[in-house]
């Protein structure tokens, strides 16, 4: 089986991969689920077995389409000493991919692995409206049925040509597997620093589940002419 031909079969199938972003990058991995399969137990294995932040991703047409912010942009607008942190960036030089944290209104405190799948799994379903083009009924149950600030980040991809970070890289992968883009990823963590790539292969290879690496993406990507112009 060739190695595109199995990421996508394993994310068709509910299941994660590990996507290594570049060495010129941030030289990290992240383990990332395809939504609408995540539940508590898939959130308590991206807290245990990663252990980065819990990010929710879509593409940033459904965001913008939804009204909802860039982070960045969001702080800018509040002040000029936040413009000024706003207006900073990691070494990488990437705009972030942040835009609001919020919880579901159904969760308790909104921290736990029951309450953030909740979260996670209604957020899939406003993109799945989004998607099955039905923009109205997603932008009435995103502005009645969540609350903000709360404790899953909405992440939003850019182009593979203006970024690629991973959440460019897990929605680009969405694309390639045929899936609507919404995903749920964590950093893979050791204590003390970001996991290295052999030892995500060894993670890889121990629970028996793809790695692939950004440059596997890309190319796969525009074989199959999903992402042109996306």
């Amino acid at each position: 089986m060739s190695q595109v031909r199995m990421v996508v079969e394993t994310l068709q199938s509910g299941l994660p991969v590990l996507v290594f972003d570049d060495y010129s990058r941030e030289a990290e991995v992240d383990l990332i689920y395809p939504a609408w399969s995540v539940g508590p137990e898939e959130i308590y294995d991206l807290r245990v077995n990663a252990g980065g932040l819990i990010c929710y991703a879509t593409d940033s047409t459904i965001t913008l389409a939804l009204g909802i912010p860039w982070g960045d942009e969001l702080l800018a607008s509040y002040n000029s000493m936040l413009k000024l942190l706003a207006s900073r960036r990691l070494g990488y030089g990437d705009r972030p991919a942040f835009t609001i944290w919020v919880n579901h209104v159904s969760v308790k405190t909104g921290i736990s692995d029951t309450d953030r799948s909740l979260t996670v799994r209604n957020l899939d379903d406003v993109v799945r409206l989004y998607y099955e083009g039905m923009v109205e009924e997603a932008k009435k149950k995103f502005y009645t049925e969540f609350q903000a600030p709360g404790h899953v980040p909405i992440l939003a991809a850019r182009r593979l040509e203006e970024r690629r970070g991973h959440t460019e890289l897990g929605i680009a992968l969405t694309r390639i597997a045929g899936l609507r883009p919404s995903i749920v990823f964590a950093e893979v963590l050791v204590k003390g620093r970001s996991a290295s790539l052999d030892e995500a292969r060894d993670m890889a290879r121990k629970r028996g589940i793809p790695l692939v690496t950004g440059s596997d993406i890309v190319r796969w990507c525009y074989e199959v002419e999903v992402c042109r112009g996306s």
